[in-house]
């Protein structure tokens, strides 16, 4: 799913002016892989990333967004962070800021492939191969490496 609906009705009202918004993050990790999405709006490669629904715990967020954006059903392994992001303005000029909270994930079943129309294109990368992506990206998927017991990250 593109944009949620209540987000195209609350741009109907405010145009282009920043939102606050619930985010999500997904690193997901099989063994020494890294599943990433390359986005359509700007063919940047990333982790599973998106908004929560209105009352949606951002466990259950990431899960249906890793589901419906890849066509993996993923577990979620711990919490890695808690971190504002933004202000970012997309191609077609809506600027928002973001709560992300990130989580490791591992996957459960299903074989990773295009499953809408928010990506150009989904695969696992080595952990090693990288393809060029934002730092606060790679930050993530380095820190879902880290053993749980160093500690989740602040700052």
């Amino acid at each position: 799913m593109a944009t949620p609906e209540f987000i195209v009705r609350l741009r109907e009202r405010i145009g282009h002016d920043e939102l606050w918004l619930p985010g999500v993050t997904g690193v997901v990790i099989e063994g020494d892989r890294v599943l990433l999405v390359q986005r359509n709006d700007n063919f940047q490669w990333t982790p599973i990333t998106g908004i929560c629904d209105p009352a949606e715990q951002p466990d259950a967020a990431i899960r249906r967004e890793c589901t419906e954006e890849t066509g993996v059903t993923v577990r979620v392994e711990r919490l890695l962070w808690v971190r504002a992001v933004g202000p970012l303005t997309y191609p077609n000029g809506d600027r928002a800021s973001y709560m992300d909270t990130a989580f490791r994930c591992s996957p459960v079943q299903g074989e990773a492939h295009i499953a809408d129309d928010e990506n150009a294109n989904v695969a696992w990368f080595p952990l090693t191969a990288l393809p060029p992506m934002q730092q606060r990206f790679r930050d993530v998927i380095a820190h879902a490496l880290i053993d749980a017991a160093a500690g989740w990250g602040v700052g």
